[in-house]
């Protein structure tokens, strides 16, 4: 049985993974992610559909600055006007100046070839956020700090909606779901404590970046299976 999600978010799919729009009764929107390439065609044929229009999208939050988040990033908030919200550790990814160390490194390489392919522009962040703030849009999101994809990694909870949007904390797939592999974690020891984060937090439903199914319910069952095998005593 699929749960449908709730009324006013409208995942976009891209070349690399999902953002996700929202929009509140009032037909004020706020994007999450910008995605890597195509969502920004997506994301006009969509405020097309809906009959709002670029200037509708009040922010664009990041829930982290890798490229596959970020790489529509400048583009869209030039359509929009819309500022840019996230966390201060994530402006260095959004730049590509960022020091990978270890495996990682081959994270830093593989966007260098992918900014210098895609003529990546870089953007900068109007407004940074911190754990627990709370953002004014679609009634109101608040900022949870889940590291070890990176240093500035962050989600975002609906209170309302019991939801939690978790980017790259993990990914939801039906032939498997798995943390991000090492070669992309900046700081992969924190990924325990962001884990035993959301499990305090304990979302009814969770939205991550990268999933098969638009289906809350459902990730949030997976989740759960993928915490019990990397923390047993959870």
């Amino acid at each position: 049985m699929l749960f449908p999600l709730p009324s006013g978010i409208y995942p976009l799919r891209g070349a690399m993974g999902l953002c996700h729009l929202l929009v509140d009764p009032r037909r004020k929107a706020v994007l999450i992610d910008t995605g890597l390439v195509g969502e920004v065609f997506l994301l006009q044929r969509l405020l097309r559909r809906l009959g709002l229009k670029p200037s509708d999208i009040g922010a664009i939050l990041l829930t982290h600055g890798h490229l596959d988040h970020a790489g529509n990033l400048a583009a869209i908030q030039q359509m929009t006007g819309a500022p840019i919200y996230a966390h201060a550790a994530e402006q260095a990814h959004i730049d590509g100046t960022f020091p990978y160390e270890g495996a990682s490194i081959w994270c830093g390489r593989l966007e260098t070839l992918g900014r210098r392919i895609l003529r990546y522009r870089s953007a900068k962040i109007h407004f940074t956020f911190s754990d627990k703030d709370i953002l004014p849009f679609w009634g109101g999101l608040q900022v949870i700090h889940l590291p070890g994809h990176s240093h500035g990694h962050c989600g975002f909870y609906h209170q309302g909606h019991d939801l939690l949007f978790t980017g790259d904390l993990f990914a939801s797939y039906f032939f498997n779901v798995h943390v991000p592999p090492p070669i992309l974690n900046s700081c992969p020891a924190y990924f325990p404590t962001s884990f035993r984060r959301v499990l305090e937090i304990n979302p009814k439903s969770i939205l991550p970046n990268h999933y098969d199914i638009p289906d809350g319910i459902l990730h949030r069952r997976r989740f759960d299976s993928l915490v019990r095998n990397i923390l047993p005593s959870s």
